[in-house]
């Protein structure tokens, strides 16, 4: 069989390897690693959690890049190219490096006879490459919980837990306690263990204090103090004064950037990083679609938030990004998420609702997500669109200069957006 020849190609080719597009479980995983000899010699951070992961591996990767380690960081889902998943040395990955990637595992899948999914077969290819590159040190974002997920077929010298939420129930749990038992698992023994949600579960410690992982929890072990235009560390490699607010908005990203300054610390004596690298990647971070606020007039917002606790703490930005006049939404979800729950959340923060549907067979319909805004207790007006893009120019139509424009509910809904908006730009 020939195979695909360019990166276009190959993401056609792995998505129609296995019937199921979530298959969660290690052994297909383990058999095409190590077919391929995957034995990474370099240190592995492992980021785990329901929100803040993607902020995280991004702070990590600007610290380490701005001290002069080769980093890799390979993180999901992507918004408008595959190449955003795989990093290296703070650039991303060319289509023809995804491709050598993509043949290596496709050589040992079929080898080996096991099928892999979309995201397994991408965790290998970037792991193949990472290894193929010699990086100094690899940064893995976890796609879905932690216990089955395939970045957890790599151990982790050193684990970050950013926070506990429900979602993905189906294949979690219906609780915090359930959740946070299957985040956990991508703790070492031995190792450092860092948890950055200020309550977690109690499944969380319990775990970490049965297989011996180094336990280092937000407020106990390490923690922060928000200043005037600046901010405090206090974390087990000491105290850091006078740090600049992180590049990226949003009231979390300080306890999210402590708990990447904690796994630096728990690191020095293989990657030394210093108070200036530090300075450096906090200032310098980017992570399109958290809290992305584009410049012009009237502002834009994008926000990837798709749960209850993500559409909180984005309220709680919007609440803090004062002086603007009214909030108009560009929103849509996927049918297996809980839209009333995110909904109500930011319910007496938007305007007006303006829903849409995303591609996609996951998308839910227009008239069901009207049903669950009213549901959710809204009460401001909702207009109804044949899809994103149209969204996104009625808003405009509508939206003053002292107006912003919020597009949010999933990384469907801001990648569209960014399109549009580009194209408007551009036009």
């Amino acid at each position: 069989m020939t195979l695909p020849a360019t990166l276009a190609e190959w993401l056609e080719y792995i998505e129609r390897q296995h019937p199921q597009a979530i298959a969660l479980g290690l052994e297909r995983v383990d058999v095409v690693r190590d077919r391929l000899a995957l034995r990474p010699a370099f240190p592995i951070i492992t980021v785990g959690g329901t929100n803040g992961k993607g902020s995280a591996c991004m702070m990590l990767d600007a610290m380490l890049d701005h001290a002069g380690y080769r980093v890799a960081t390979y993180t999901s889902p992507h918004l408008l190219r595959y190449n955003e998943r795989v990093r290296l040395a703070g650039h991303e990955a060319t289509d023809a490096d995804l491709v050598r990637g993509f043949a290596a595992v496709e050589q040992a899948r079929a080898a080996s006879g096991v099928p892999l999914t979309y995201f397994e077969f991408g965790t290998l290819a970037a792991m193949w490459l990472f290894c193929e590159c010699k990086v100094d040190v690899a940064v893995l974002e976890v796609g879905l919980g932690g216990r089955l997920d395939a970045v957890n077929a790599f151990d982790a010298d050193v684990a970050l837990l950013m926070s506990i939420g429900l979602d993905h129930t189906e294949y979690l749990g219906a609780t915090r306690e359930a959740i946070g038992a299957e985040k956990a698992q991508i703790f070492r023994p031995g190792r450092p263990a860092i948890c950055a949600d200020a309550a977690p579960p109690a499944t969380v410690i319990e775990h970490a204090t049965r297989i011996g992982a180094q336990l280092l929890l937000i407020g106990r072990d390490f923690d922060y103090e928000s200043q005037p235009l600046q901010w405090r560390y206090r974390g087990p490699g000491g105290d850091r004064h006078g740090l600049p607010q992180p590049a990226l908005r949003g009231h979390c990203q300080l306890a999210n950037a402590s708990a990447c300054i904690t796994a630096l610390d728990t690191l020095r004596e293989r990657l030394p990083v210093t108070a200036a690298d530090i300075r450096s990647g906090l200032v310098r971070v980017e992570n399109p679609g958290r809290f992305q606020v584009l410049p012009g007039r009237p502002a834009v917002i994008l926000d990837v938030a798709h749960n209850p606790h993500a559409a909180a703490a984005l309220a709680t930005n919007l609440v803090q990004m004062t002086g603007y006049r009214n909030t108009l939404a560009v929103f849509s979800m996927l049918k297996d998420k809980d839209v009333v729950g995110v909904a109500r959340a930011l319910r007496g923060h938007i305007d007006h609702w303006l829903v849409a549907p995303v591609e996609g067979a996951r998308a839910m319909p227009v008239a069901l997500l009207e049903q669950c805004l009213r549901e959710a207790g809204v009460t401001a007006p909702i207009t109804t669109c044949a899809n994103i893009a149209e969204a996104c120019d009625r808003a405009y139509q509508m939206a003053g200069d002292g107006d912003r424009i919020l597009a949010f509910g999933s990384f469907l809904v801001v990648a569209a957006a960014m399109a549009a908006v580009q194209t408007r730009r551009i036009s």
